[in-house]
C-alpha cells in the first residue's frame, strides 16, 4: 500500500519539433528512417504473457508509398492465440491490480521520458514507414500526442483517486477505484500510433490487463510501441498483443465470461457490429462490459459571409488534406457563401496545385500515400463516381496511381446538391466536397448540415460576426463533439481539446481526459463507523 500521498509532477504538452530544412532533428530522424528502411526484414511476433509467439503464417509489412518494399513480416494467429492472450491477461491481473498506483504511474511516466528521448526518432520513423506520414504528422502523433497521453493520463489517474466523498462525525467514507473485473479488449486503428498505444495503455494504467489487437497495417509501429512498454518496465501479461482475423478474435473475446470492456477506435459499422455481439452475449458476462468507442466522422467547415477568405481556404487545405484526409477529424465537407466562393476557390486550387506528393523520405512532401489497396480502391471509386455525375464537378485533383504506392491526388469536389453522396458518406481519404449557398441562407444551410450526416465528431464555424458564431454554436450543438471557431476541425491536443463525438461517431468518452480513464474503473464505496450502535431504538421511539 502507498506510504504517502504522492504528487505527480504537473505535466506540460510535449513541444513539437519543427523539422526545418537543415535542422539537427530532421537529420537525426532521417538517419533513423534510412537505418530502419535498409535493415534486414524483421519478424514481428505476437506478445502473449512473457512469450514472443511466432507462427507459420507470415504477413508482409510494406510502406504504403512503396508497396513492393517489405520491411518485415508479422506473425498471424488463430483462436488459440486469442485464448492464450486472455489466459495471460487473467493470470497477470491480480498482481497488476494489487500494485500500488504510484508504481503503475512510474511505468508510464518512464515510457513518456523514453519516447521523448531515445525512442522518439524510432517511433516517428516507424510511423512514417508504416503509415506514410510526413515528418510533421508523425511528430505530432507518434511522439508528442503519445507522450501527452502517458503524462496527462497519469495526472488524471491521480485526480480520480483523490476524488473522495464527504464524511460526517463518527464515520469515515472512502472511495476505491477498482479495475474492472475481467480483461479489457483494445482494438486500435492504423491512422494514429498514439491512439494505438493509448487504447491499451489507458485501461492498463487503471489496473486492468488487456488483450490488444492493432490494425494489420499498423503492426510495424505496434512493434515499437511494445518495445517501448517493455523498456519502461511494463510487466509481462499486462498488455498482450495479438494479430488475428477480426471475427476470429471476436468469437472468442465476446463469448468469454471474463470480458469486461471494449476500447475501440475504427469504423462505425464495425463498432455497431461489436456492440450487437456484446449484447447477444450479455448474459454470459460477470459484469456489464464497458463499451468505449470513437468511430467515424463527416466533419464540416461552416462558413458565414463575414469570414476571412484566406483563413477559410487555408482551413480547407490543411483540414482536408493533412495525412491524406485519413483522420477521423479531417474536414470532408464545407459550406461556402456564394459571395466569397470565387476567391476561396482560387485560393484552394492554388494551394492544392502547390502540394508536393511522394515518399515521406522527402520532407518537402506535404502529401503521401493512403494506407493500403482497399483504401485506395474505395477512395478512387468515389472519385470515379463524381466524374460521372451531372450535379458535381472536380475543380482540382481527381487523379490517382497505385502502381508503386497508393497515391491519390487531393481532390476538391463542388456540388449543387446539398445531399450529394460525397457530402454524406465518410470517405476517409483526400476528398473535400463543397456546397455553395446563397448568403441569405446561412441558417437554412446549417439546418441542412446538421441533418445531412449521421456523424457528430468535429466541425468548425468561420465568421467575423460574433452573433453568427453564437448562433452556429447553438444550432450545431449536437453536430460535433469537438467544435472549432475560426480554425480547422483537426488537431485536438491532449488536455486542451479532449477528443470524441456522439451520434454515429462514438460514445464521446473523450480521449485525453478523466472522462475516458473513469470508464476503466469500478468504484467501491466504503463506510467505516467508529462507534457502532448497540441498541436498535432510535430517539423518535421515545
Amino acid at each position: 500500500m502507498p506510504k504517502g500521498i504522492y504528487q505527480i509532477p504537473y505535466p506540460d504538452n510535449e513541444p513539437v519539433s519543427s523539422f526545418a530544412p537543415g535542422s539537427s532533428e530532421l537529420a537525426s530522424l532521417m538517419a533513423t528512417y534510412d537505418e530502419m528502411y535498409n535493415q534486414a526484414p524483421i519478424d514481428m511476433p505476437m506478445y502473449i504473457g512473457g512469450e514472443e509467439v511466432r507462427t507459420n503464417d507470415k504477413r508482409p509489412m510494406s510502406p504504403p508509398h512503396e508497396h513492393a518494399k517489405v520491411l518485415g513480416h508479422f506473425n498471424y494467429g488463430d483462436a488459440s492465440h486469442v485464448n492464450a492472450a486472455i489466459v495471460a491477461a487473467m493470470a497477470a491481473k491480480d498482481k497488476w491490480a494489487a500494485l500500488p498506483w504510484e508504481h503503475r504511474a512510474s511505468i508510464f511516466m518512464k515510457a513518456a521520458e523514453l519516447l521523448a528521448g531515445p525512442f522518439r526518432d524510432r517511433m516517428n520513423a516507424a510511423t512514417m514507414l508504416a503509415q506514410s506520414k510526413n515528418v510533421f504528422q508523425a511528430e505530432i502523433d507518434a511522439a508528442c500526442e503519445m507522450i501527452d497521453f502517458f503524462r496527462f493520463n497519469v495526472h488524471y489517474m491521480q485526480e480520480i483517486y483523490s476524488d473522495q466523498p464527504d464524511s460526517q462525525p463518527g464515520i469515515w467514507n472512502r472511495m476505491e477505484y477498482r479495475p474492472l473485473e475481467g480483461f479489457v479488449f483494445a482494438i486500435s486503428p492504423f491512422n494514429f500510433t498514439s491512439i494505438a498505444a493509448n487504447l491499451p495503455a489507458s485501461a492498463a494504467m487503471m489496473g486492468n490487463t488487456v488483450v490488444w489487437k492493432p490494425a494489420e497495417s499498423q503492426m510495424y509501429s505496434a512493434q515499437v510501441v511494445m518495445d517501448l512498454f517493455k523498456a519502461a518496465g511494463l510487466p509481462d501479461g499486462v498488455i498482450n498483443l495479438i494479430s488475428v482475423e477480426g471475427p476470429v478474435a471476436g468469437d472468442v473475446v465476446f463469448k468469454h465470461k471474463d470480458f469486461a470492456g471494449l476500447h475501440f477506435t475504427g469504423s462505425t459499422a464495425v463498432f455497431q457490429h461489436l456492440w450487437k455481439e456484446i449484447g447477444n452475449n450479455i448474459s454470459n458476462y460477470r459484469s456489464y462490459p464497458r463499451i468505449v468507442g470513437e468511430t467515424g466522422g463527416k466533419d464540416f467547415i461552416m462558413v458565414h459571409p463575414s469570414a476571412g477568405r484566406k483563413e477559410v481556404s487555408t482551413a480547407i487545405s490543411r483540414g482536408a488534406f493533412e495525412f491524406q484526409g485519413q483522420k477521423c477529424s479531417a474536414a470532408s465537407r464545407a459550406y461556402i457563401p456564394s459571395s466569397m466562393w470565387s476567391e476561396v476557390k482560387a485560393n484552394v486550387i492554388a494551394d492544392v496545385k502547390s502540394f508536393k506528393m511522394g515518399t515521406p523520405r522527402d520532407a518537402s512532401n506535404f502529401v503521401n500515400a493512403v494506407i493500403d489497396k482497399p483504401a485506395f480502391d474505395k477512395i478512387s471509386g468515389y472519385i470515379d463516381y463524381v466524374k460521372q455525375q451531372s450535379d458535381a464537378e472536380i475543380i482540382v485533383g481527381g487523379n490517382y496511381d497505385g502502381s508503386k504506392g497508393y497515391f491519390i491526388e487531393p481532390t476538391v469536389v463542388v456540388t449543387s446538391n446539398p445531399h450529394f453522396r460525397t457530402l454524406e458518406e465518410e470517405i476517409f481519404g483526400p476528398v473535400m466536397t463543397i456546397y455553395v449557398y446563397e448568403d441569405d441562407k446561412f441558417v437554412e444551410t446549417m439546418d441542412v448540415l446538421n441533418e445531412t450526416s449521421p456523424y457528430a465528431l468535429t466541425g468548425s464555424i468561420f465568421s467575423g460576426d460574433r452573433y453568427a458564431i453564437d448562433l452556429a454554436c447553438k444550432k450545431l450543438s449536437d453536430a460535433a463533439g469537438n467544435f472549432y471557431i475560426n480554425d480547422k476541425p483537426t488537431g485536438a491536443v491532449v488536455n486542451q481539446q479532449p477528443f470524441g463525438g456522439a451520434r454515429g461517431s462514438g460514445t464521446n468518452d473523450k480521449a485525453g481526459s478523466q472522462w475516458n480513464l473513469i470508464r476503466w474503473v469500478s468504484p467501491r464505496t466504503i463506510k467505516e463507523t467508529f462507534v457502532t450502535p448497540t441498541d436498535y431504538r432510535y430517539p423518535f421511539l421515545g
